[in-house]
């Protein structure tokens, strides 16, 4: 009987898979067939969120993000069938509310599990008008209401509604019915546009006092009711106004009505019988024949383990034969999820491979000694390119971008406070004056992620990772063509010089401007208008390319000698390699970098701190200007740079964890006894790293903030490469490659590759310059799993518009193409 299902399966694996699955659930006492009820036995636990099998509501578990604003992760929420279908359940001013629209602001929340009760307490202050938002269950479903010991504002009157937010992705193929008439979910937006209170809004896509929404499907089937008279529920759809727009339900708060003014009755269909299915989770990419291999299996807390995981090796004909079989170790709860682990170290021999585990089935991943030798190349030959400013960017048939912001850049105002944390204090500290165009910016730089501005920040680390990975490996790789002159750029077309260096050189370009303008480092440019920074497409239609109009981006320009350090850090690394590609370059780059140096310590010391972010704010520490001083060192072999270097280090090391990465860079380069004196700090960081990598199954630390952390978890993983290297004895190289199997899939909610077009089932939508196509940049590395408190994690593979989870960082992908390089090179 095994032999004959495997031969079948070579055509038809699915289905053998399937019967062998549910042979297995029954022999362990699982009901398998679905059981759907509306009626809703929800209790409020632990963790002060409302449950029932299949079904959770979260009432300001997560509050609104103070930089970003609408993140759309907050306030009611409904977790559907292990899928979070619905958010921003509060009072909002917009029917279909975008970023940076108005939030209220949270006070206090209150949680009575006796009664099954939870009360929030917010206000819009600049409209002097409170409210409590409660959320209650009861009668086999949920009460969400507003109430309020005064009324509403005239102000508000028209403009303030109770609103819930659904996920179009989930919803686009299936129908509602409002009191009983029938609509479908469009694919895309296709409503009449009206003007409420002087703003553009959507016109409802129907109206009345119970809404069903994918009554047609019962895993996503939400029911709401208005249960106050006088009352209606309108349905707009938020994709007319902005491309991350949401499916809207919306009821208008009464004007001359105090205590409860607005009251909605939902309820979601469930499954009494649901499970979660099982997530295999394992590396995309796969497996160097030497490395430790664990495929660790997510669980619902519900289902109960089977016996057996099985590792398939597919022959050339398509036939299924078992590599290993064996039971799963437990490794238990994380998150709400068990968590199962299956050690197939022992299998060595090339091939490619699929784990079964139930009816379910992986994709294929090879085992193989060059499994990494190409999976940096997307990142360096796509990614890194599209993000060029100020270049036309062409991949053969396709137009990337054109030469984007070419008129760079106009002096920000004073005492002016930006989006995104962007913002101008109270001088220029230049000799330009507000709107005054600031000549010669409109060269090199990256976009920063994805939308279109230049961080310095992110330009300095991204120079200073691709001098790492050019002294460290001399990737010598070249498939780009790339001509400063004409401001082109051209994929899979060789030039003759290695990429790593061109793309050093299109960030000092920037790096080197920016002084020469101004005299000094300055924050970054940034759009000027709202709807600029909005914008999606080619960033060369931004602005018209005339410098001196009012479409300009802004230079933000306050000076910090933190900033200024870093970018002389990022030109006296650079200064080393660029001679090869531009000599000239090179020396202007060595020459600024001292330039800075001898101009900062001219000055008097700053004698405050600046605060942590924003991202145009830094702090001031001694490990900035140490960082200075050991570049410098290194490209000159002037004692001067060692000797102030060796006075900044007590402070440094004194603050070692903080200063880990620059210490661990620095120590090839330093004496013996240097060594031996952090040699302890060092084992404690290991020690303790060691320990935190126990308290989640996939062996390595995971971000609980909220910006995902995938950035994290690369740099821990070249951090533990260049202590190992050091002390071969002290980091076990598992540590180095538990980071990289993250990244291309061993991790929580699901197990694509982090990096698009990496791994046989990557992640197919990012959120870059292009995300308003549902589409990915190929080489771009998303933040990750994001972790909605209280136990939530999370990674949308259908919804690109979560930045903290699917936003390209430029920094992230010279770090990424670094660690692949250091596995392959451990490995080798």
């Amino acid at each position: 009987m095994n032999t004959y299902l495997l031969h079948f399966a070579s055509f038809c694996r699915k289905s053998v898979l399937t019967l062998v699955g549910m042979l297995m659930l029954h022999a362990c006492g699982q009901d398998s067939s679905p059981s759907f009820t509306q009626t809703n036995d929800l209790f409020l636990n632990d963790s002060s969120y409302f449950e029932t099998r299949g079904l959770n509501y979260f009432v300001f578990s997560n509050n609104y993000d103070d930089m970003f604003d609408d993140s759309k992760v907050s306030a009611v929420e409904i977790i559907q069938h292990g899928i979070r279908i619905a958010t921003n359940g509060d009072v909002r001013l917009n029917p279909t509310p975008g970023q940076w629209d108005k939030l209220p602001r949270f006070i206090r929340r209150t949680v009575d599990k006796a009664a099954k009760r939870i009360q929030v307490e917010l206000e819009y202050p600049q409209y002097a008008f409170a409210y409590t938002l409660s959320g209650e269950a009861r009668d086999g479903g949920f009460y969400l209401s507003i109430s309020t010991d005064k009324a509403l504002p005239d102000s508000l009157v028209g403009v303030a509604g109770l609103n819930l937010e659904f996920f179009p992705p989930l919803f686009v193929e299936h129908s509602y019915l409002m009191d009983g008439r029938p609509g479908l979910f469009p694919t895309s937006a296709a409503d009449n546009m009206t003007v409420i209170n002087g703003t553009v809004e959507p016109t409802p896509m129907a109206v009345g006092t119970e809404v069903e929404i994918a009554p047609d499907d019962p895993r996503r089937h939400v029911s709401i009711r208005t249960t106050q008279k006088d009352s209606k529920l309108m349905l707009f759809d938020g994709r007319n106004k902005q491309q991350n727009g949401t499916f809207v339900v919306r009821t208008l708060l009464p004007a001359d009505r105090t205590g409860k003014i607005a009251e909605w009755f939902i309820q979601a269909e469930t499954d009494i019988h649901w499970l979660r299915t099982p997530v295999i989770s394992y590396s995309q990419v796969g497996y160097h024949p030497a490395q430790q291999k664990i495929a660790v299996i997510e669980l619902d807390k519900n289902d109960k383990p089977l016996s057996d995981v099985t590792l398939y090796r597919v022959g050339s004909d398509g036939s299924l034969t078992v590599a290993l079989s064996d039971k799963p170790a437990v490794w238990g709860m994380y998150t709400r999820y068990n968590y199962l682990q299956f050690d197939f170290s022992q299998v060595k021999e090339p091939g490619i491979y699929q784990i079964a585990y139930g009816e379910q089935l992986s994709g294929p991943f090879p085992i193989g000694t060059d499994v990494y030798r190409r999976a940096w190349y997307p990142t360096l030959d796509v990614f890194m390119p599209v993000q060029m400013d100020h270049m036309f960017v062409r991949e053969a048939y396709r137009v990337w971008h054109g030469a984007a912001h070419l008129d760079d850049a106009r002096q920000a105002p004073v005492n002016y406070a930006h989006w995104d944390g962007w913002r101008q204090g109270p001088s220029t500290d230049n000799k330009f004056k507000p709107g005054q165009h600031i000549p010669g910016l409109n060269v090199g730089g990256w976009f920063d992620a994805g939308d279109f501005d230049i961080q310095t920040p992110s330009q300095q680390q991204t120079v200073l990772s691709l001098v790492d990975i050019w002294e460290e490996f001399a990737l010598a790789h070249d498939e780009t063509t790339v001509s400063q002159e004409s401001r082109y750029t051209e994929m899979h077309l060789p030039d003759g010089k290695p990429d790593i260096l061109q793309q050093i050189e299109h960030g000092i370009l920037q790096l080197v401007a920016q002084v020469h303008a101004v005299g000094y480092a300055i924050p970054g440019i940034n759009e000027s208008h709202l709807y600029q920074y909005r914008h999606l497409g080619d960033a060369v239609t931004k602005t018209d390319g005339i410098a001196g109009n009012e479409d300009d981006r802004m230079a933000f320009t306050n000076r910090t000698a933190a900033l200024n350090y870093g970018t002389a850090t990022a030109l006296a690394a650079a200064a080393r390699v660029l001679p090869d590609i531009n000599p000239e370059l090179a020396r202007d780059a060595l020459r600024t970098a001292e330039f800075i140096w001898k101009d900062e310590h001219s000055r008097e010391p700053e004698t405050e701190e600046v605060a942590t972010p924003p991202f145009n704010q830094f702090r001031r520490s001694v490990v900035h200007e140490s960082r200075a001083a050991f570049e410098l060192w290194r490209t000159t072999g002037d004692k001067v740079y060692k000797t102030r270097m060796d006075e900044l280090l007590p402070e440094v090391t004194s603050q070692f964890n903080w200063n880990l990465s620059f210490i661990v860079r620095i120590l090839p380069f330093m004496e013996d006894a240097f060594r031996q004196q952090v040699k302890p700090q060092l084992e404690a960081y290991v020690a303790q790293l060691e320990k935190l990598d126990t308290r989640n199954p996939f062996g390595i630390s995971i971000s609980l903030s909220n910006w995902a952390g995938n950035g994290m978890i690369l740099r821990t993983g070249i951090t533990n490469y260049q202590i190992h290297k050091i002390f071969p004895e002290m980091v076990n190289p598992e540590l180095i490659f538990r980071n990289l199997n993250y990244i291309y899939g061993c991790h929580p909610y699901h197990n694509r590759s982090f990096v698009s077009g990496v791994g046989a089932q990557p992640k197919k939508i990012g959120y870059g310059n292009n995300r308003a196509d549902h589409s990915f940049i190929p080489g771009g590395i998303v933040p990750g799993v994001r972790l909605l408190k209280p136990d939530f994690p999370e990674n949308r593979d259908d919804y690109q518009f979560h930045w903290s989870e699917n936003e390209y960082v430029i920094s992230l992908a010279p770090e990424y193409i670094y660690l692949v390089n250091a596995v392959d090179w451990l490995l080798k």
